[in-house]
């Protein structure tokens, strides 16, 4: 199988393609990426597991790079709640309007898959009750209305030549060759590791369902292979993987030694609190469910993070932190407000292979 990945040297782009690789799949992969964060490294480079890598923006991207593809998995966005508050017009471009017209594109070019990298967090504050697919959605961010969008404008693409599948992922976390600090579960090791410390400034209240980025892969290999529905919708988690904050922070605290925890039980709680149901996603991939033991994530956190050479500054001021690297490039004339490419800088920052 052909499949193009937008968005490759993200977060979870490298750990997809390093899973297709381990498992032996023997997929081609053709990587697209517009190249803000290519040159963050803490692991092997991934480039080794893709066929062919493309520097180009996906609102730009040209029919060539689709062409011939049996499968285009959409990783590209602007990928968290503060990034789409800062740069909201380029949050809703790229993650819905950008997502939809290269489905149509894929649609009329015979490409067979379609999968999109959609979110938990459109449930927003959605109380006590997990939530299943056809619950109201209820997004409270620019980030999450973006996915509702986009899986809205998705829905009547999909036909019996053109299987469409939405995974809302849970709140993705652990160790990736592009590590994000800017995660909650990695905030919390990485706040642990570099302070002896780890600070809940919401009340600790709000619920939230985890998903480790090695089941995140494991789930898009079963979205690119899965029979059925031509459009699906799927909450991608486990309920082991879902915690009170303040629960979490204490579970980490429990894995790491000399850890000092605290929640502030004064604070206003966080809206952005839901429960999930994964009981569709357990009848319907019964052989790709999450298989990451918590121990284990946050040693391998603790391992990586370990190993980085913060220059003596806060994590929280580090460029790996998504918001940090889109301020300062921003700031260097090097990206525009749209989150375009400013002159020719990309080539400093993604070089061509």
């Amino acid at each position: 199988m052909r499949v193009v990945v937008t968005g490759h040297k993200g977060y979870i782009g490298p750990v997809f393609a390093r899973h297709a690789a381990e498992r032996g799949l023997g997929w081609k992969l053709t990587g697209v990426d517009a190249g803000f964060f290519s040159d963050q490294l803490t692991g092997p480079d991934p480039a080794r597991f893709f066929a062919r890598e493309i520097r180009a923006d996906v609102r730009e991207l040209g029919d060539d790079a689709l062409r011939g593809a049996d499968a285009v998995v959409y990783l590209a966005a602007v990928s968290n709640d503060p990034m789409g508050v800062e740069f909201e017009a380029a949050t809703m471009q790229i993650n819905a309007a950008a997502a939809v017209a290269i489905a149509k594109r894929c649609r009329a070019l015979g490409v067979k898959r379609f999968v999109f990298a959609s979110s938990c967090s459109i449930y927003g504050a959605a109380g006590e009750a997990p939530r299943a697919e056809g619950d109201p959605l209820n997004p409270l961010t620019t980030y999450a209305r973006s996915k509702v969008e986009a899986e809205i404008e998705l829905r009547p693409l999909a036909n019996a030549d053109f299987s469409v599948t939405c995974l809302r992922f849970a709140t993705a976390c652990g160790a990736s060759p592009r590590l994000r600090l800017d995660l909650v579960l990695n905030d919390f090791v990485a706040s642990a590791v570099l302070t002896g410390r780890i600070e809940v400034l919401s009340d600790g209240s709000p619920w939230r369902p985890l998903i480790h980025v090695e089941d995140m892969a494991r789930a898009i290999e079963w979205a690119l292979t899965r029979d059925g529905d031509p459009f699906l919708c799927i909450n991608v988690g486990s309920q082991q993987w879902t915690w009170q904050i303040g629960q979490l922070a204490h579970d980490v605290g429990g894995v790491l030694d000399d850890v000092e925890v605290s929640v502030n039980k004064a604070a206003q709680p966080d809206n952005r609190s839901y429960r999930v149901d994964f009981s569709l996603f357990r009848r319907l991939a019964p052989d790709h469910q999450p298989q990451k033991q918590f121990d284990q994530a946050v040693r391998e956190l603790r391992d990586m993070v370990g190993r980085i050479d913060f220059g003596g500054q806060s994590f929280r001021k580090s460029r790996h932190l998504r918001l940090n690297v889109l301020r300062e490039l921003k700031a260097a004339n090097k990206l525009a407000q749209d989150l375009r490419w400013m002159s020719d800088s990309r080539a400093e920052l993604m070089p061509a292979k």
